[in-house]
């Protein structure tokens, strides 16, 4: 298990953080890769408070937050799974691959996997749509790649009349930070149910605060065939991928 160094610059007066490769060499065993989610400081182009710089795959990506819901911020797992999305495109191919973000907030995660060359289709609560719109288009317009899909998707609702399963297949489901102490864990699991397939991958990263975490990622692994592929001690941070039982 290696990891190659990443150079990390500090920039005291523009306190932002961004991740830049840092591509690891996978393990033989089933041990998952022990990482640290990279912290960068880049120049500001804008000195609104309300906005984070991060530089992944060579691009600046500009990310408007808001303190209004939760899913407007950015957390460590939508950090750590970007990370590995940029530093394992060997591994886990994006490039012309149909992606399913659940629970998109910021829209960082799915910016990412459309730069890496996927069909984004990015989801969330009707709330949050207003702001995940505006950060996917702004970030990019003037990018020669496949312009991503941004739909309303309440977990465990209307499932099979809004993607009905007959036109429907997502090679990868991406989801980062959506478990949490909330209530919507049951509807959250029939939803990455449902839209795993065969030949789903489903990557899912999420700093692990509550026991209900661990319950959660217990009857994931109770309907899946799960592998944790990567921790991030210093953030609680678990990214596990997910497929369909073969029986």
């Amino acid at each position: 298990m290696e990891e190659e160094a990443c150079e990390e610059q500090y920039d005291s007066e523009n306190c932002t953080c961004s991740s830049t490769c840092a591509s690891s060499t996978e393990s033989n065993s089933d041990s998952p890769v022990i990482l640290k989610i990279l912290q960068n400081w880049v120049p500001r182009v804008s000195h609104y408070f309300d906005k984070e710089h991060y530089t992944y795959v060579g691009h600046q990506i500009v990310i408007q937050e808001s303190i209004e819901h939760f899913g407007a911020v950015v957390w460590p797992g939508a950090l750590a799974l970007s990370q590995y999305l940029e530093s394992n495109q060997e591994r886990f191919n994006l490039k012309d691959k149909q992606v399913l973000e659940i629970g998109a907030g910021t829209g960082l995660v799915s910016i990412v996997a459309c730069i890496l060359g996927a069909y984004v289709t990015a989801t969330d609560l009707p709330e949050v749509l207003e702001n995940l719109s505006f950060n996917i288009s702004s970030n990019i317009q003037n990018m020669n790649i496949h312009k991503p899909e941004v739909r309303k998707l309440v977990w465990g609702e209307s499932l099979s009349e809004d993607f009905p399963s007959s036109t429907y297949h997502y090679d990868f489901l991406l989801a980062s930070d959506v478990v949490y102490h909330h209530t919507a864990l049951d509807p959250l699991l029939e939803t990455m149910v449902y839209f795993c397939q065969p030949g789903t991958v489903l990557l899912w990263a999420n700093k692990f605060r509550f026991s209900t975490d661990y319950e959660f990622l217990e009857k994931l692994s109770s309907i899946f065939d799960t592998t944790i592929l990567a921790e991030f001690p210093e953030s609680n941070v678990k990214l596990i991928k997910a497929t369909v039982r073969e029986n």
